[in-house]
Order: C-alpha cells, then sequence, then structure tokens
C-alpha cells in the first residue's frame, strides 16, 4: 500500500512531463497544439453557455416554486412503504439534472441526518451510482449539434433510477444488520 501511496503521488507530474517530452521526440509543435486545443475549448464553452444556463434556470425554478416539495409530499407514503426515506427524492431528482445541485442537497442530507444515518449512506452511495443524464445530453450532444438524442434520455434515465433504487436496497441490506 505503501508502494501505491508513492506511485499515486508521482504518477500525475510524471505524466505532465511524459506528454511534451512524446511530443517533441515525435517532432510535434507541442505548445501550438495546446495552444489550438485550448482555443478549440474555450469555443465550444462559448457555444454550450446557452443551454447550461436554460438547464439551470429550469432546476431553479422547480426547486424555488415549490413544485420539488409538492411532488415528495405526494409520493411519501410510496415511499415510505417501500423503504425509500422521502427525502432523498429531491436528490434523486436533482442528480440527472445538475451535478452541483446533488452535491448540494447531499450535504445538507448529511449536515441533517448525519453521515452514518441510513440517509446519509444512501445519498452517498446514490451520488456515486448516477449520472447528471441531462448536464450530459445539454453540454455534450449541444456541443456537438445533435437536434435529436433518441432513446438517449430514456436510457440515461432508467440508469439513474436503477442507481437510485440499488443504492437504496445495497444499503439497507449491508447497513441494516
Amino acid at each position: 500500500m505503501e508502494v501505491l501511496g508513492s506511485i499515486s503521488v508521482w504518477i500525475v507530474p510524471l505524466l505532465i512531463l511524459l506528454i511534451p517530452i512524446v511530443g517533441f521526440l515525435r517532432r510535434v509543435k507541442v505548445y501550438e497544439a495546446f495552444v489550438e486545443g485550448a482555443s478549440e475549448g474555450f469555443h465550444t464553452a462559448i457555444r454550450i453557455m446557452p443551454f447550461l444556463v436554460a438547464m439551470m434556470v429550469a432546476v431553479n425554478v422547480f426547486r424555488i416554486s415549490g413544485a420539488m416539495d409538492v411532488f415528495v409530499n405526494s409520493l411519501a407514503p410510496l415511499l415510505n412503504y417501500i423503504g425509500v426515506p422521502p427525502e432523498l427524492v429531491p436528490l434523486a431528482i436533482m442528480r440527472p439534472l445538475s451535478g452541483t445541485g446533488a452535491l448540494g442537497l447531499t450535504t445538507e442530507l448529511l449536515h441533517t441526518y448525519g453521515p452514518d444515518s441510513i440517509t446519509g449512506k444512501i445519498a452517498s452511495t446514490v451520488l456515486g451510482s448516477t449520472d447528471t443524464t441531462f448536464y450530459i445530453l445539454t453540454v455534450y450532444f449541444g456541443a456537438v449539434g445533435i437536434r435529436n438524442p433518441r432513446y438517449s434520455v430514456m436510457v440515461g434515465l432508467l440508469g439513474d433510477l436503477a442507481g437510485f433504487l440499488l443504492s437504496v436496497y445495497i444499503c439497507h441490506y449491508v447497513f441494516s444488520w
């Protein structure tokens, strides 16, 4: 483990050093290639900015309007019956929309219930087991100009639902002994 610790500390600096050396040996103009890539990245960031702003506004309107609270309260009896803490529903809704919003909700849950509570453990597992589906579709599909995502939304949301439900099940199974 000590050797792995030493390797992990040095691997990133070695890669940062190795990449320009390999490029130089292959006669690639390393600095010019870096500047060109950075320029393309900047232009991509400008192109996706409207998509990001629209998504962030929609997320905030949904939370601030109280629609999320109404939705959670209407599902509470069913969720309690199947063993899902109702306070995790906002996290399940927010995670496909915004990673930062989901991290904020998880932090709030951890402060409220504690990291060793079943709610805290499930929230942490959900955060690691699901993805920001709409963010990915908005940013990456918008960046390359895909207008028809076909089944991507459905498959991504099914993956998020599976990650959420399995997180609840596994945490109950592992931590409820």
